[in-house]
């Protein structure tokens, strides 16, 4: 069911007063990808059960999988259901006319990122294709964000090691950071500061010594990518040092992945699939309401 322009500013403004209050009040918002319903249930319960505001969000193979609208749908049923506060992000999009269909679906938040689809892109194309955005997303009030170059990894378990040499190639730097914000006009700024995608088998190390240092540097939000495996102090200390976006996507799917397999184990002969879902439910869970208490946000949801 389609939203109407006012309802769609409604909520586009309600999401930049979170954002807003993030700032304020030091905590930081989870962004939790969904690829499925059981993962949107599981989260919705954790916002209840934390009175936290979240982010639900859907990547281009989400939306294939699931529907633009589709999603929208659910995720304002589940928002009445559970009487949280959710809001919708358009994750890694990689093209201008993907982002201008989520905006005009609805979606609050809109991450255009050109490199995804094109690793090569250039700094000037993604400027001129960030601004796009920005500029479509003005009709509805949508938060646009972006990053200059590809963000490495993939949400996914992998068994590499980190070669944080290498990776400190692509940190982002407070004057290149500036710099984009400057030339784009974007709501949020993808840092880069040692958060990789995916899930690996050493823990992540963020430089928040960086991050303070690009915060100083830029007026507006500052996201961190690649959640998943990064030790939750991180967290901490990031939303208390002006990070107001985490994404979360690979940790969920891990504990998704394994307790079906557990379950499937112990009930060989259940074929009711409503019947295998319970313990999946609460595993996802406890790992979001994990997220949601090292991001600060308990107990900051506004009606």
């Amino acid at each position: 069911m389609g939203l109407t322009i006012s309802e769609i500013r409604d909520r586009t403004t309600r999401a930049r007063h979170l954002m807003q209050r993030s700032r304020q009040q030091g905590f930081a918002v989870g962004a939790f990808n969904i690829d499925n319903q059981e993962t949107l249930i599981a989260i919705a319960r954790a916002a209840q059960a934390q009175n936290s505001p979240v982010l639900i969000e859907v990547s281009q193979g989400e939306v294939e999988a699931l529907g633009l609208e589709n999603v929208r749908d659910m995720v304002d049923n589940y928002r009445e259901e559970y009487g949280i506060e959710a809001y919708i992000n358009l994750d890694h999009s990689p093209t201008v006319e993907a982002c201008k269909r989520a905006i005009d679906a609805g979606y609050e938040f809109i991450h255009i990122d050109i490199s995804q689809a094109n690793h090569d892109a250039t700094e000037e194309e993604i400027i001129a294709k960030t601004r796009e955005v920005v500029e479509y997303a003005k009709f509805t009030g949508a938060l646009v964000e972006s990053e200059p170059h590809y963000f490495a990894g993939g949400s996914n378990v992998h068994h590499e090691g980190i070669d944080y040499e290498e990776i400190k190639k692509t940190f982002s730097t407070p004057e290149g950071a500036k710099s984009f914000v400057e030339a784009t006009g974007i709501d949020t700024f993808a840092a880069a500061i040692g958060n990789l995608h995916g899930k690996y088998d050493v823990p992540k190390e963020l430089d928040l010594e960086l991050l303070a240092r690009i915060r100083e540097a830029i007026p507006c939000q500052i996201s961190l990518h690649g959640g998943s495996g990064t030790p939750l102090h991180f967290f901490e200390e990031a939303s208390k040092n002006g990070v107001s976006k985490i994404n979360i996507n690979t940790d969920m799917r891990v504990v998704f992945r394994d307790t079906l397999e557990k379950v499937l184990r112990e009930h060989p002969d259940e074929y009711a699939v409503v019947k295998l879902m319970p313990e999946v439910f609460e595993a996802v869970q406890k790992v979001v309401e994990e997220k949601i208490s090292a991001c600060g946000s308990a107990k900051k949801a506004v009606g």
